[in-house]
Formats: C-alpha cells, structure tokens, sequence
C-alpha cells in the first residue's frame, strides 16, 4: 500500500485576491539586470533604514523628558519580575498608573503588552487607549486600537479614525487605505453593523474603481454574491483590465465552470496578468487537469523565474504527473532561491523532504542523506523525523548496523514517538532481507504500545508478507476498532483477500467502504479493479484501474490494468503497459510474479 504524493489544492480559490493589489518587488525588477536588481535592492534597504531612523527622531521629539529617579526604576523592575514570575494584573496595574503620572506612552504599551500576553482583552483595549491618548501621532498605537475595537463588542470608535485616515489619504494611496478598512472591518464580531459601516465609509468613493472592489468584497464577507456580482462588474467597466474586479467577479460566480470561463476570456485579451493566470492554474488544479495547470504554470515561471510559488506549484504538479526529473529540477529552484532571500520566512522543509525522496527513487543515497543535511534547525520535530529518514537511508545504503546505532541513540518521550523509532528500525531489517526479524520486532513493539494504529497497520503488512496472515487480518481489523475512519486499514484487507482470491464478496464491501472513505485515492480504485478481476467483472476491473492509472501512474496498478487487458484479449495494450511498469521499476515483485503466472516474457 502506498502513499500518493496530494496536490493542496485551494478551498477557497481566490481568497487570497481579497487584498489591495500590489506589485511584488521582484516582478518589478524582473526586466532588469542582475547587477541593476542588486542596486536596486541596496537602494531599498538604504530608503528602509533612513526612514526607520526618521521615525525614531520623531518618536524621541514626541516623547515627555522623564528624570528615572530610583523609585520609578525600582517600581519598573518589580513590575517586570512579578511579571516573568507569571502575575499579569498588578504589573499591569503599576505600568498604567506609572503612564499616567509620566505621561510616557511607552509603559502604556507595555501594559497593553502585559495585558495582550494574558489574554484579556478589554484590559489590552484600555492600555491601547491610553497608549492612543499618550501619543495621539502614533501609527502604530492607532493600528493596535482599531485592530482592538474592530474585534470588541462594539466597532463604532472606528469609524471616525476611518473616516480621518481616507481623507488625509493622497488620491494615490487611498485605495490601498480602503482595502485595508474593508479587510479591517472583515474580522469584526458584528457582521451587519460592519457592513453598515463600510457602506458609510466608501460613499464619497463609490464612483472609484477601488471604492466599488470593496463594496464586492465587503458584500462577499456576508454571502451576497449578487450584489458583489454588480459592484465587480461596474469595477471592471471602469478599467477592463483590473486583475483584482476580475478576481473579485470570479469570488461572485456561481459554479466553477463559469469562474473558468471568466478567467479564460480575461486572460486571452491580457496574457500578462500574472494573478489571474495563477487564480486559473489553481483552478485548473482543482479540477485534476494536472497538466493544463502545469502548462499555466509555466508560463508564470517564463514571466518571473524566482517566484519560489511558481516554482514549488510546479514541483508539486510534476509529481503527481509522474515527472520526476522535473519535480527535483523544480523543488532544487524553491530551496535555491528561499536560500538566496533569506528574509523570505517560507519553510523549505517539505521541499528538501521531497527531494531526499526523489534522491531515494532514482538509487542516490548520498543526494537523499544530503538533502536531508540542509533541514533547518530549531524544529524538534522536523530534525525527529529526519533521524528517522536518515536511519532508513543509511539501511537502504547497505549500512543496516549504522542504520540502526542511530535509532537507538533516539531517546524520544513520547510513546508514539518511541513506537515510530520501533517501526522505522523493522522497515530497515525488512529492506534489508531480515523479515523475521523485523516481524519479531513489530510483534514485540505492539505489546508495547497495542492502542497504536499506525503501527499496527505497519505490522499488518509486514505479517503479510512475512506469511502470517491470521496475524494481519487480525492487526488490520484491531487498527477498525481503533480507528473507524481508517481508510488503509479496510483497503489492506480487502486487496489481501481479492490476491488471495477468497472471500471475494467481503473483500469487494471492504474497498467499497475504503473508497467511500477516500474517493480519489488511486491505490483503493486499484483494489477495487483488482477484486472486481477476481470476480470476473472484467469490463467494471478495466474502468477502475484505468481511472487509476489515469491518476497515478504506479508500475503496481499499470501491471493490475495490463493483466485484465490480456484476459480481454487487448494483448498489445497490455505489453505495453507491463514495459512501462518495467521501465519505471525493473525489480518489481507483482510484474515478476504475473508474468510468471501467465508464462509470459517481454
């Protein structure tokens, strides 16, 4: 039973259009040379540090000339260790009524600080009011206490600062300032009295193209599609060319068929609108059209080749397109340009993992132990779970007593933990030719932890095809009781009865659960064509297993479809199949036995 590598694919297909459109710096300078982009970078972090400082002049000039006499410092401190030392009120309490007597807006923030740490959230809203009050001029006091009072009980305190902000807004920014009031107001508790605002606030700006996207998204917020239909449709007759209406008119459609057809037609009249062409590759995504969405991809990776996005979408869907070549091209790009842009906070960790499996699949142990090497640090987990690829690793490379030192250097706490050192030590002495004694092993570690369904699932298979199949019937039906929505667990079972060809009927209701389970999983439509095979229901076995080997091209379900293609007596069509499963893994168990079942050579 194997794991399919699964696309994530977006619920929500544009959601993330539901923000001001912004030019990303590296589309601007994708025209540009290397050394120009260089400048240019050096130029913005030069404009970055300069305003940084302006901000902290400004910032002392506003401050009160307070003396630090003994008593406010020791006042201060014994705040601050009651503080660490875990009570919240009374430092609260001393840094409130210390902003008062200062007139010092910094220890309202602090109290706003200790306050936010507790979870107490009108405590936090008074201190950022006072913080406000302290120091009127302050953005980032401002932007706590709308952030505050758009999440309290009432929102009204807002729509003064609202209304102050859009008219001392230049024309230029004022649409970014309205999309930020609608995302702002998106969060409150008060949905219609949020609404009700937004309306009030956009009204001198109904007639902008900005003030219209808005008022589409605000009416999306609350589930009314139509209205958001009108407001986006009036957007784009403004500027037919608007990717942020057309996305917004796209979030109003009623089926995905027609959201399709909208971005279809917006993006033949403009082939450069890179957010609409993404929005379309997701889309095509979610519609399984694996290799359309690759094609979409593509183009976006031309227009702007370090877009680490573009890049890992690529990696993904080659996968699942049974490219790997190309999903190790791809991925190596991701790491290579997160690792160029260090100030990109993305994780490549589920990327390296890929890579040192893609390593793994095509015999370069060294590459796969590699790739594993660049796993950042800091995440216990993550470096958990790569002791235990590593281990696997180093037993595939031939070193089974290395493999093995390592796991037993591994002292987790956890008894899942433990159990998943257990399983991983069996795996390798299973590779390794020593199947009675990774049995052995398995047996002993389900004594130890028997409420553990994966590794009871994991000793299942190994009893399989260690011979003891009372043992795994027994293991895989323990795993249902643990477990009921276990899919693996009823799909196992029900293909190791259809193999063994007993109990058909019990083995066909078994896949038929699993596959209720998981619909799309291409592994249990294979059990389901397997068993339907087994029944003599040749041309219902043909339509399940072509389905999955439409999905997932695995040598084991392209051997499965070319034995029901040979009993139906499309011969050619089954030899070229069986090849391709050949070609992809030349020692495959299940191609051997059937060609030898068969009397068959290629």
């Amino acid at each position: 039973m194997k794991n399919a590598f699964v696309i994530v694919t977006l619920s929500g297909l544009l959601a993330a259009c539901a923000v001001a459109p912004q030019q990303p710096p590296v589309a601007q300078s994708a025209q540009l040379s290397p050394e120009q982009q260089a400048e240019a970078k050096l130029e913005a972090q030069a404009k970055a540090e300069s305003d940084a400082k302006a901000e902290l002049e400004a910032e002392k000039a506003r401050l009160p000339k307070v003396e630090l006499t003994s008593t406010l410092l020791n006042q201060l401190l014994r705040a601050e260790f009651a503080f660490r030392a875990g009570d919240w009120q009374g430092p609260y309490l001393t840094m409130l009524s210390l902003a008062q007597q200062t007139r010092d807006p910094r220890l309202a923030r602090r109290a706003a600080e200790m306050a936010l740490a507790a979870r107490q959230p009108e405590d936090t809203l008074a201190a950022v009011r006072q913080w406000r009050q302290l120091d009127p001029q302050s953005d980032e006091a401002t932007q706590y206490y709308l952030g505050m009072v758009i999440l309290s009980d009432n929102i009204s305190d807002a729509e003064e600062i609202f209304r102050k902000r859009l008219e001392g807004a230049p024309a230029g920014v004022r649409g970014i300032v309205l999309y930020q009031v609608q995302q702002l107001l998106s969060r409150a508790k008060d949905k219609e009295a949020a609404a009700a605002m937004l309306e009030r606030i956009v009204a001198p700006y109904r007639d902008t193209l900005e003030g219209h996207v808005v008022l589409a998204q605000g009416a999306l917020a609350r589930g009314d599609k139509a209205q958001a239909g009108r407001e986006a449709r009036a957007a784009l007759a403004m500027k037919p060319d608007s990717e942020i209406a057309v996305l917004t008119l796209a979030q109003a459609g009623e089926n995905e068929a027609q959201v399709a057809e909208l971005l279809a037609k917006f993006i033949a009249a403009n082939p450069n609108a890179r957010e609409v062409r993404a929005a379309r590759a997701r889309l095509l995504v979610n519609d399984k059209q694996f290799e359309a969405a690759r094609s979409e991809f593509l183009l976006l990776d031309k227009q702007q080749p370090d877009n680490v996005t573009t890049l890992y979408a690529l990696g993904v869907l080659s996968t699942q397109l049974n490219d790997p070549s190309s999903a190790e091209r791809y991925f190596a790009r991701f790491v290579d340009v997160l690792g160029r842009n260090p100030e990109d906070e993305r994780d490549p960790s589920k990327a390296l993992l890929i890579l040192s499996q893609l390593a793994e699949e095509r015999g370069d142990i060294k590459a796969a132990v590699g790739w594993l090497d660049k796993l950042p640090e800091g995440d216990e987990k993550a470096a958990f779970g790569a002791q235990l690829r590593r281990a696997q690793l180093l037993g595939k490379g031939g070193d089974v007593p290395a493999a093995r030192r390592l796991l037993a250097s591994l002292k987790p706490g956890e008894p899942v933990a433990q159990a998943q050192v257990a399983a991983t030590e069996a795996q390798v002495l299973r590779d390794a030719g020593q199947a009675e004694q990774a049995f052995q092993l398995m047996q002993n570690a389900t004594r130890r932890f028997p409420n553990n369904p994966d590794l009871l699932y994991d000793f299942a298979l190994l009893a399989e095809k260690t011979g003891h199949v009372d043992v795994m019937e027994g293991s895989l039906r323990e795993v249902m009781r643990l477990a009921p929505d276990n899919h693996h667990a009823y799909n196992a079972l029900g293909y190791s009865l259809a193999e063994r060809n007993v109990r058909l009927e019990e083995a066909r209701a078994l896949i038929e659960k699993a596959l209720a389970m998981a619909p799309e999983d291409p592994f249990i439509m294979d059990s389901m064509g397997w068993v339907q095979y087994r029944l003599g229901n040749l041309d219902a076995a043909e339509a399940h297993l072509r389905r999955a080997y439409g999905l997932r091209h695995d040598p084991e379900i392209a051997v499965h479809l070319g034995e029901v293609l040979w009993q139906k007596g499309k011969q050619a069509d089954a030899q070229k199949l069986w090849r391709e499963a050949r070609a992809k893994d030349p020692q495959n168990d299940t191609l051997r036995s059937t060609l030898a079942r068969l009397k068959l050579s290629l």
